[in-house]
């Protein structure tokens, strides 16, 4: 009979799970598929042009944009039925951020249609095409997850499926495309330094796909080329943050939603200014840095390596602190004894996941550098700088990467909505509003046989005290002893909850610091500050290729790292 019960629900669920293999399976190959494409742009593979990839994703984006107009109009057509939410998916900052990083891909598409137009004569049609498609896709898509990021989808489940996740490799496809583009450009600056450094051993080629006509505004075609790059960074973030918010949403197809209250965790300033004031001194100095990098890197021998020496010294500084308020932070949980909520949530298990992962790609790089400080036969003095900064990006990405996967697991605190209550007690002349009745049922397991006792609270609080006159002398001795006894105990639970409150403001203020750090340093190697590329010893040691190859792996990783900490941070002083 158990099994025959059984049945139904294995079968129910069969077909479902075909469908989500099946579904990933289409992705995967959608996905290789373009991978292949651009890798035989990248080497000018004969008979593919940069014209055959921009049609392959202007195709796969009309696809999408088909699929998300008939979600959409299925959804204003059953607008009042009720559905399933995930909570947990699509926090209003995340919504917040993408949109951000939308509009200034927006204005990267503005500036690429404005490129095609000034080389019109020389440029394929698909050049044009493209960023007016990218545009209208990245409008609609923006307008999608800000409505249905939080859906959880009942019905037509095999056709979304297979719609969610070929919007999912879309978006990674695009962000691979800018990512690469945004490499090239990044590599052909580097080999022009190479010379200044003194390694002119390694052979020098560029990788030109620039047009092969003359602009007809020399002003307003270089605006745009070199405006087009320093966009790139918030293109590639906006691309993989839809990919991952869009993942989400395909994990919770035909899942059941626990129904319960999730409380509200807003973002407030009040109780972290210590850490903003430590945060933005970073980010400030950060800012500093890399301007005096950019322009001192190149311009000669000297200069060089005194911009790579000022960096990796700030960057040693920053890492270590960085180190120490995540040690300090997860000696805090030491000290805490909080249950870890072990519920199912896609979105969290996604953080968790991306964090470790995308911290390989610098660890990657982080060994590579110190492997080439220690076989390498000549030494300049910069490179010793690259010891001990590598050896800090692996432990502190190692500390922090534990401190954001402990937070975002541990059970929220419930407000205390008792402790609001006692701190305001109205009272009139000739009676008083007592509170003790609700206080013992709470805190000591039982109701107060008096309801005129009021506890003493302890700094700054209030004694309360009948004195209806002269006859009453017995009854005031008799709650003098009673607030006695309270007091003492009263005076153990606001010492506890000062110091909870104590560490609570200490981790606020650490997430608040260590975000801002993550910014900063998501700021360097996003707009050319890449002193893996600059540094010339590992370039000696593997061969120039290789490392090259290497760098251009795991530098996007790398970055989307520091991103992705940044908004896993400001979800822990949320929910601190």
């Amino acid at each position: 009979m158990e099994q025959a019960a059984g049945c139904p629900a294995v079968g129910g669920s069969y077909p479902q799970k075909n469908a989500e293999i099946l579904s990933s399976q289409y992705g995967i190959n959608l996905f290789l598929a373009g991978l292949l494409l651009t890798f035989a742009w990248a080497v000018h593979a004969v008979g593919i042009s940069k014209s055959h990839l921009l049609s392959y994703l202007i195709t796969l984006m009309l696809i999408q944009l088909l699929w998300m107009l008939w979600y959409l109009c299925r959804s204003c057509t059953q607008r009042r039925l009720i559905r399933d939410k995930d909570t947990h998916a699509g926090a209003r900052w995340l919504k917040c951020g993408i949109t951000l990083f939308a509009v200034i891909t927006l204005i990267l598409d503005s500036f690429k249609i404005g490129y095609y137009i000034d080389f019109s004569n020389c440029l394929s049609p698909t050049e044009g095409i493209f960023p007016v498609t990218h545009a209208i896709h990245t409008i609609l898509q923006v307008y999608f997850l800000w409505c249905h990021a939080k859906d959880v989808i009942q019905s037509f489940k095999t056709l979304e499926r297979f719609g969610v996740i070929h919007s999912v490799f879309t978006n990674l496809l695009l962000w691979t495309n800018g990512v690469l583009t945004e490499s090239k450009h990044q590599l052909n600056e580097h080999k022009e330094r190479l010379i200044t450094l003194g390694f002119g051993n390694i052979t020098i080629v560029l990788d030109d796909h620039a047009p092969q006509c003359n602009c007809t505004t020399t002003t307003l075609c270089s605006i745009f080329s070199q405006g087009i790059y320093y966009l790139y960074p918030f293109n590639i973030e906006y691309h993989i943050l839809a990919s991952t918010m869009l993942y989400v949403l395909w994990k919770n197809i035909g899942r059941k939603v626990e129904h319960h209250q999730q409380n509200k965790t807003p973002f407030k300033f009040h109780g972290i200014t210590v850490g903003m004031i430590f945060g933005l001194i970073v980010l400030t100095s950060t800012i500093a840095i890399v301007v005096v990098y950019l322009i001192q890197i190149g311009g000669s021998k000297i200069k060089s390596e005194l911009a790579l020496t000022m960096f990796y010294l700030h960057a040693i500084f920053v890492l270590a602190l960085m180190c120490t308020a995540g040690i300090v932070a997860l000696l805090i949980y030491r000290l805490e004894d909080r249950s870890l909520d072990n519920s199912k949530n896609p979105a969290r298990k996604l953080d968790a996941e991306l964090l470790v992962g995308t911290a390989a790609g610098s660890w990657l790089l982080s060994w590579g550098s110190i492997l080439a400080i220690i076989c390498a036969q000549g030494h300049p003095k910069y490179t010793w700088y690259n010891l001990p900064y590598s050896v800090l990006v692996i432990i502190e990405k190692y500390i922090q990467n534990l401190f954001i996967i402990e937070s975002i697991h541990r059970e929220q605190e419930k407000a205390n909505e008792d402790i609001k209550t006692l701190r305001i007690v109205t009272i009139s002349r000739g009676s008083t509003l007592s509170l003790t009745p609700l206080y013992k049922e709470i805190y000591n397991g039982r109701a107060a046989p008096d309801s005129s006792d009021l506890p003493c609270l302890f700094k700054g609080s209030i004694c309360a005290r009948e004195n209806d006159g002269a006859g009453v002398a017995g009854e005031e001795m008799s709650q003098d002893n009673s607030l006695v006894m309270h007091s003492a105990s009263d005076f153990s639970f606001y010492s506890r909850n000062s110091v909870t409150n104590n560490k609570r403001r200490i981790l606020k203020n650490i997430a608040a610091f260590l975000f801002l750090c993550n910014l900063s340093l998501w700021i360097p190697p996003a707009f050319g500050c890449r002193p893996e590329y600059d540094n010339g010893l590992e370039e000696i040691v593997f061969g120039f290729e290789p490392w090259i190859i290497v760098v251009n792996l795991a530098m996007p990783f790398s970055i989307f790292y520091r991103m992705h900490s940044a908004a896993s941070l400001f979800e822990v002083n949320c929910k601190t």
